[in-house]
């Protein structure tokens, strides 16, 4: 009986991606807002599945568009995700190709790398941890490792390893989530992950000039304190949010990346930003300015995915892709 109990406590503490919740997570809210987005869950999954048909392939349109904005079932994620972003086309195109990498010359310096970030990856998912069975390690590694050997230009860096094991855990695929990886290094977010990082660079300072016209009260707070935009945002474009906000969050966020693009990431910084000016305002000095931004990562505001991810601003806001 002991044991049954131990174990519901454990299922209770881990949630169905693997993540260990923090000593101070809150149950009780977190349990209202799920019950609630379990019935919009049930409701897309029924009118994904009557869009699909049994086929595994859609056209790009405006209502694919829109179902997407509203969500992706877990069920049928990965799919979408390998259509729209065109990884499937290109694993299609190149049978065998992930499994050559693998079995090819390896790069010593590049592999040390790899490995040395394997136990930093996610060290409060049980799947990653060394005693899990199937441990995900293993298959992170692989990734990786083939990745950096395809994309020689990028090789290795990180934040690649939490993107490549978000991709794991959704599409349970090793070669899909090499794919998924080639489709937003390669094309989607071009130059985020090169040496110099310049995409990443650029990306920032575009949301710096963005700020300045949609939130210049904020954009004045931090110019007058001195605070670059990349010391408070630079988490966020390069680990797409990862580790910044809640989980299916996240993965709504990656729904709209794999289909409309970077724009998705100014959208999501633009809105936060903008829905918590007047909090962020009250800061006073440097410090406080880097707690703030911190700080509005957190809360209902962002656990809600499916009411945050239809904010109006999140929708409607021109910003340059």
């Amino acid at each position: 009986m002991e044991r049954r109990e131990a174990g519901r406590d454990w299922a209770y503490r881990v949630d169905s991606y693997g993540f260990e919740r923090p000593e101070d997570f809150d149950y009780a809210s977190y349990e209202a807002f799920f019950s609630r987005y379990l019935v919009v869950l049930t409701r897309r999954a029924i009118k994904w599945s009557k869009l699909l048909k049994g086929n595994k392939s859609i056209q790009k349109s405006l209502k694919v568009k829109r179902y997407i904005r509203k969500g992706i079932p877990n069920e049928h994620r990965a799919l979408i995700w390998m259509i729209v972003s065109g990884a499937q086309a290109n694993m299609e195109q190149n049978p065998g190709y992930y499994h050559r990498l693998l079995e090819g010359e390896k790069n010593d310096k590049l592999v040390e790398a790899i490995k040395t970030d394997m136990n930093r990856t996610f060290p409060d998912n049980v799947k990653f941890r060394k005693t899990a069975d199937p441990c995900l390690q293993h298959t992170l590694y692989n990734v990786l490792v083939a990745y950096g050997h395809h994309n020689k230009a990028v090789g290795y860096c990180q934040g690649m390893n939490f993107i490549a094991g978000y991709l794991i855990l959704i599409t349970k695929n090793e070669e899909e989530s090499f794919w998924l990886l080639d489709a937003l290094i390669g094309r989607i977010l071009p130059d985020y992950y090169s040496p110099a990082m310049l995409g990443l660079k650029t990306d920032q300072e575009v949301l710096g000039e963005l700020v300045k016209m949609k939130v210049p009260a904020v954009a004045e707070l931090m110019e007058r304190h001195g605070v670059m935009w990349t010391l408070v945002v630079s988490r966020w474009f390069i680990c797409l949010f990862i580790d910044i906000l809640p989980v299916e969050t996240v993965l709504r966020i990656w729904d709209c990346l794999f289909y409309e693009g970077s724009k998705i990431i100014f959208r999501v910084a633009l809105t936060l930003i903008k829905q918590h000016q007047a909090f962020i305002l009250e800061a006073t000095n440097f410090p406080d300015i880097c707690d703030k931004f911190k700080q509005i990562t957190k809360g209902t505001f962002v656990t809600e995915c499916h009411s945050f991810m239809q904010v109006k601003s999140l929708q409607l806001l021109d910003v340059t892709n």
